[in-house]
């Protein structure tokens, strides 16, 4: 009789990604995916980089090389802090935030400090796959509230919070992954408003919100925070380089209220004691040298391009059978298919037929924590070059 591990109970209520599953079908040959959620790594910039490595092994050698403080390396810290406020959060110092491994550990770290099995907690619908599995693998209770070009509708998201008292909200306001939706001005202070009226912790998670293309979005919650009494108290900002400098880096942060700093800090003590000191100082070098402003500047001009390119292209080749907004940041359309003239009108139905035409996409109803949307899909216009996505847009024409 073959031995049977006991696994722990949490894991009946997670699966395995349906996006990481879906790269084991992108092997064929000449295969065009708009599927990854990447930046392109052809515009590291892979010498500014190079630059901050030498610079944090000539100038502190043994800090670099060596354990450091669970809360994160004091100099990036601090020039994670001066990054936060020219975008407009002045108010946050060095110490009001700690380094994760990226931004994903945040939400780890918020699932294990906050989420006992049966809390609520309301998400965005559609949201983050990833922050999907976590908090239902610390059993919480996932609400959606709904979203449209304007982010999430901020009156059923209060008429939800009256009703299920959630432990926390989680947004991603600016670009969000995967509808690319950007929250208006009035609806963030709504936001704010609302989660000090019920004393409502929200999460706003912003790895994408220095992504725009052309005018810049609204303040983030944070930058607004102070504009609302209170609003500081009841709100988590979760932030990451893995899009605008190296997700190879793993450097994210968390602003928070001290008390839940200082669980998660603990707790991140039992993972991993701390976030690679050898990145963080990279990263801190690379900031402080000043080249994040220029590095920017190329990504958005190139992503805004491609992001046009996408949009034209799916008009033109998919006419009536699909809807979408176009972006003005972030690295994806999101659409969804109207099944006009009794063209196809399930997103995993076209995406098997998208294989067959040599283009991969992701299907919208896994990004659904309930009531899932499957007319709906995700494509990422990241990684692919121009020529690309207007080929790779004509077979999905084909495969409609």
């Amino acid at each position: 009789m073959s031995y049977s591990i006991p696994f722990a109970d949490r894991l009946n209520n997670v699966e395995t990604s349906a996006i990481r599953e879906l790269f084991k079908l992108l092997g064929k040959p000449g295969i065009i995916s708009f599927a990854g959620g990447f930046p392109d790594s052809a515009l590291f910039d892979v010498d500014g980089i190079r630059e901050a490595v030498n610079a944090a092994l000539s100038e502190e050698p043994g800090a670099t090389l060596q354990y450091g403080a669970t809360e994160g390396y004091q100099p990036l810290r601090e020039q994670l802090a001066a990054f936060m406020a020219s975008k407009g959060a002045r108010g946050v110092g060095a110490n009001d935030l700690i380094v994760t491994t990226g931004s994903q550990q945040a939400l780890d770290l918020l699932g294990k400090t906050l989420v006992s099995p049966g809390d609520k907690v309301i998400v965005e619908g559609p949201t983050f796959l990833a922050t999907i599995q976590c908090f239902r693998l610390y059993g919480a209770d996932l609400v959606s509230v709904p979203v449209d070009g304007q982010g999430a509708k901020t009156d059923e998201l209060e008429a939800l919070i009256a009703e299920h008292k959630p432990k926390f909200v989680y947004l991603i306001p600016t670009f969000g992954n995967p509808s690319g939706a950007m929250m208006s001005l009035e609806r963030r202070k709504a936001v704010l408003r609302m989660a000090v009226k019920h004393q409502t912790l929200i999460v706003e998670d912003d790895p994408y919100g220095d992504l725009y293309f052309g005018e810049a979005p609204p303040p983030s919650l944070l930058a607004l925070a102070d504009e609302v009494p209170g609003a500081r108290d009841v709100l988590v900002h979760c932030g990451s380089l893995s899009k605008v400098l190296s997700p190879g880096l793993r450097v994210g942060w968390m602003v928070g209220p001290a008390e839940l700093l200082a669980k998660a800090t603990m707790c991140k003590q039992f993972s991993d004691a701390h976030t690679s000191t050898f990145a963080q100082a990279t990263a801190a070098q690379y900031l402080k040298a000043g080249r994040m402003p220029a590095t920017l500047s190329r990504v958005r001009q190139i992503y805004a391009e491609r992001a046009a390119t996408m949009s034209s292209a799916l008009r033109r080749e998919l006419g009536d059978g699909i809807e979408f907004v176009e972006p003005k940041g972030g690295l994806f359309v999101w659409a969804t298919l109207t099944g006009a003239g009794g063209k196809v009108n399930d997103g995993a139905a076209f995406a098997k037929k998208a294989i067959e035409q040599g283009v991969a996409f992701v299907p919208g109803a896994p990004f659904f924590a309930t009531n899932p949307v499957h007319a709906t899909l995700r494509l990422s216009f990241a990684t692919a070059p121009l020529d690309k996505i207007e080929e790779g847009i004509q077979r999905l024409g084909k495969a409609l």
